[in-house]
């Protein structure tokens, strides 16, 4: 009788600890994956304050020019 209670209480804890482990999985992958994107995001932002700069040069070269 204690045996099949003891039995009983592994199964329920190792249940739990499978439930607990699958989820906290899960939750790691959607980090990742929302990192991930987010380093995307920042690269094409990066990309494009970039390209700002440069047409922001080329607009102050051709004020200083026309201006003289």
């Amino acid at each position: 009788m204690a045996k099949n209670r003891l039995r009983d209480a592994a199964v329920k804890i190792g249940s739990a600890v499978g439930k607990v482990d699958s989820t906290a999985h899960k939750a790691a992958l959607k980090a990742a994956r929302a990192a991930h994107v987010a380093r995307k995001e920042l690269i094409d932002l990066t990309k494009q304050v970039d390209e700002l700069k440069r047409q922001l040069k080329k607009s102050a070269k051709r004020l200083k020019s026309a201006l003289k």
